[in-house]
């Protein structure tokens, strides 16, 4: 979904045709998933993603199909890229925007919501979204996001920095402070 800088929508255009050198300002969303023991699935990016490919990241990212609300895209991303069911999704940073640019020029440019959920079992990734993963102590993670020492993707830096210490028990956020586009499908 194609947003103004109000984040209402203005249109939509497939997934593949929309990150370039000139990347318009869509709607998208972010979930960190935790397990039972409070660590974080951690993923690397497939090596053939057009964007960030082989980059270590947040445990799911997507964008939500036409007038789909952002929490039922964050189950469906999850159960196809990390093979595993979202419980408890809850949404911490309804207003996190970013834009950022690949060493080829390529552009991010998104609206994206922050998700937390929690998820139990065994992850079954799928190989053309996920090149690894990995369950990691959010505390050592943070840390390392925090203080440079652990390499990640662009988004996933700005979104630690802005979320709680301990973001599996932080209150969900108002919907209302979602895009408008996003507050439509909810």
């Amino acid at each position: 979904m194609l947003l103004d800088e109000a984040g209402q929508a203005t249109g939509t255009t497939p997934k593949a045709d929309v990150h370039h050198q000139d990347t318009p300002l869509h709607l998208a969303f972010s979930c960190y998933l935790f397990d039972d023991r409070g660590r974080l699935l951690m993923t690397r990016r497939a090596l053939d993603k057009p964007t960030w490919p082989g980059t270590w990241t947040n445990s799911v990212c997507g964008h939500p199909g036409p007038g789909e609300a952002l929490a039922d895209a964050v189950r469906r991303r999850v159960l196809a890229e990390v093979g595993l069911r979202a419980e408890g999704v809850r949404l911490l940073l309804p207003a996190f925007r970013y834009r950022a640019v690949m060493a080829d020029g390529v552009v991010e440019n998104e609206m994206c919501p922050v998700f937390v959920a929690t998820a139990t079992g065994a992850p079954d990734p799928d190989p053309s979204e996920v090149a690894g993963l990995e369950w990691v102590d959010w505390a050592d993670f943070r840390r390392g996001v925090l203080d440079g020492s652990r390499a990640i993707s662009p988004w996933c830096r700005e979104q630690v920095e802005q979320l709680p210490a301990q973001p599996w028990s932080a209150p969900a956020a108002s919907p209302d402070d979602l895009p408008p586009a996003a507050q439509a499908a909810d």
